[in-house]
């Protein structure tokens, strides 16, 4: 049967509030003036890889728990402007919702709202097995209840992604997501030396490639046993806003994952998605497509050399 989803997303779906504060760690006030203001808009890590994956030309589709309420109509709203179908399963205790903290720099403190999601939240298995199997890939965010949905996704056949975010390697809540994907991705943020961590996660688990993002370091890269490096793409604008940045890596590099293009290829359309995006003001939700990324990465393509770590 023929698929009918390139990537089908599960997880991740909310609204975050954005505000601009003067410096990272937040100065000690009374009161601060912000600019340029205080903004609430749809964007968690699921709707941006989905939005990244469809501005990219993926089919792509949208699975999570989402509460009747304003956050959950901001969340269907960008989903039906971006023409990225949404399966929301009713969540009683609302939508999920985060504020981010964004700094001059464009670093992010984000503040997620833990009251909205528990344990024992379901997705509907026959929703699950209906969409895998009509799905090539399932990217799944570390969110509840996705772990629960792992092994129906592996028994349906397409392949897994899932993003650790910033993974300390030790924290048992990301070994269920880290252990059962074919292709992680995670930040080098909270590991000195990611590569010990990385190695670890394709000898215990199923993953045939590993990433880790390193900012403006570029992005580590395991594939077949070899590490390499790949340096970052030159932002095309001044950076405003990391927000989003490892989530637009994943969608660029399943675009050329799901192409059966080599792994360090895929990587170097991560670095340049995950530049762009970092251009893309924090109350904005934009994706680049992919005659945008195939030009750019051209651009580049001759004198950034993958290199062996």
């Amino acid at each position: 049967m023929t698929a009918e989803i390139d990537v089908l997303v599960l997880g991740g779906a909310g609204v975050d509030t954005i505000v601009h504060v003067p410096e990272l760690p937040v100065p000690f006030a009374d009161s601060l003036m912000i600019r340029p203001g205080i903004v609430t808009r749809a964007g968690q890590s699921g709707d941006f890889v989905a939005l990244a994956a469809a501005a990219l030309g993926l089919r792509t589709h949208h699975l999570d728990l989402i509460g009747d309420d304003h956050e959950g109509d901001l969340v269907r709203a960008l989903h039906r402007d971006h023409g990225i179908p949404l399966t929301a399963v009713p969540q009683p205790r609302g939508t999920k919702r985060a504020v981010n903290l964004v700094g001059p720099d464009g670093r992010r403190l984000s503040l997620y709202d833990a009251t909205r999601a528990a344990d024992t939240d379901p997705l509907p298995e026959e929703t699950v097995r209906k969409l895998a199997a009509a799905s090539r890939h399932a990217h799944v965010v570390i969110t509840q209840p996705c772990a629960a949905a792992l092994p129906l996704l592996r028994a349906a056949g397409p392949t897994i992604s899932t993003d650790l975010h910033d993974w300390d390697g030790v924290n048992p809540y990301h070994e269920p997501f880290a252990l059962a994907a074919d292709l992680v991705f995670l930040s080098a943020a909270a590991l000195p030396d990611p590569e010990p961590v990385m190695r670890s996660l394709t000898e215990r688990g199923r993953a045939r490639v590993v990433v880790a993002t390193a900012g403006a370091e570029g992005a580590y890269l395991l594939a077949d046993g070899r590490l390499s490096h790949v340096p970052a793409a030159e932002p095309p604008a001044p950076v405003v806003d990391s927000n989003g940045a490892g989530d637009a890596f994943a969608a660029a590099f399943l675009h050329g994952w799901l192409r059966g293009e080599p792994a360090e290829r895929c990587a170097r359309y991560g670095t340049v998605a995950g530049a762009y995006a970092c251009t893309v003001p924090s109350t904005r939700v934009d994706g680049i497509t992919r005659a945008e990324l195939h030009a750019r990465l051209a651009e580049l393509t001759d004198d950034r050399p993958v290199s062996g770590a």
